[in-house]
């Protein structure tokens, strides 16, 4: 092989190292959306769908609290996040799910405006 070849492939294969350390470091966060809003809605999805199992692991969830009545409230082992009554925001939270039980409610009105999830 001659030097131009021989340096042409170290690049390439430098380039394609670089490539794959680089996906591989900088895998996305999965993302959920948690809602509460009028008349007593509170959610929490990833797309479309609601949230019933997840797997331990770092998440981001956007929280929409567009309701100034209301607030979102997640609680389980090693969380304990929640957004503000008496203030519509939008907020971004990145957690640490840990393998148990979660639970998500609007505190004034948790015996009606909640849900749970479970983490494997």
């Amino acid at each position: 092989m001659n030097r131009t070849r021989m340096l042409a492939a170290v690049g390439a294969a430098a380039l394609a190292t670089s490539i794959v350390g680089a996906g591989a470091a900088g895998a996305a966060t999965p993302k959920l959306t948690a809602s509460v809003s009028d008349p007593l809605v509170i959610s929490l999805k990833v797309g479309t769908k609601k949230v019933t199992k997840l797997k331990a692991g770092v998440y981001t969830i956007v929280v929409k609290d567009q309701a100034s009545d209301h607030n979102f409230h997640l609680k389980g082992p090693g969380v304990n996040k929640s957004t503000s009554v008496g203030s519509k925001s939008t907020t971004t939270w990145k957690v640490t799910l840990k393998k148990g039980t979660y639970t998500y409610v609007c505190d004034p009105h948790s015996s009606f405006m909640k849900g749970s999830f479970t983490v494997s």
